[in-house]
């Protein structure tokens, strides 16, 4: 049975100002319900994400701030992190791990973490943090490609626009170089972008 994980439980001091902030990073208001004065759910929603996060009163008996490198997974880390900073956020920098996965985790201290993106420039090796009011931490990491065995190939689908909309630009890239191997163009374009796209979705073979 499929079991697809709906909601994260974010500990929060304030709850309106949990509210503003999260807002203001553009993460949709799902719900604001209250009963009496002693319980009170807000539900938000990233962008393009199937899972949301709630906090409130009376939702959890974890500290403010408890919730530590929640990732967020993203298309394009550099504009994300611009779009952060922009709206006022202490984001940090892109960076990578000089080897090993623990520079992810830890704050700005942690051992082996460099500036600039991972130098393959390939997913999952590239980072960027921030925190909400309460010091609840959030961790980007930028996946253009999954690994292989991680995406159903017969289901591949896109969250978002912003998702879709690079996965064209990187078949039209790839597919330009296609045309200029063969020396003619392909009047099947449509099969091949969609062949594409689906593999490297799905972290398969890509054609050629």
């Amino acid at each position: 049975m499929d079991m697809k994980l709906e909601v994260v439980v974010i500990p929060v001091s304030d709850v309106d100002r949990a509210k503003e902030f999260y807002g203001r990073i553009g993460w949709r208001l799902d719900a604001d319900v209250a009963t009496g004065d002693d319980f009170r759910l807000i539900q938000l929603t990233p962008p393009g994400s199937g899972g949301s996060v709630q906090f409130g009163t009376s939702l959890t008996s974890a500290a403010p701030g408890s919730l530590q490198s929640t990732y967020l997974v993203v298309s394009d880390i550099a504009a994300t992190r611009d779009e952060l900073a922009k709206a006022g956020v202490a984001v940090t920098g892109v960076f990578h791990c000089e080897s090993g996965f623990a520079c992810r985790f830890g704050g700005a201290e942690a051992p082996g973490r460099v500036e600039g993106r991972g130098p393959d420039g390939g997913s999952y090796s590239s980072f960027a943090s921030f925190s909400d009011p309460d010091g609840n931490t959030w961790l980007l990491q930028e996946v253009t490609t999954r690994l292989p065995g991680r995406v159903d190939p017969l289901s591949t689908s896109y969250s978002s626009a912003s998702d879709l909309a690079q996965a064209l630009r990187r078949a039209a890239a790839a597919h330009g170089e296609h045309e200029a191997r063969t020396g003619e163009a392909d009047a099947n374009w449509p099969d091949w972008y969609a062949e594409y796209m689906v593999r490297e979705h799905a972290g398969q073979e890509l054609p050629t």
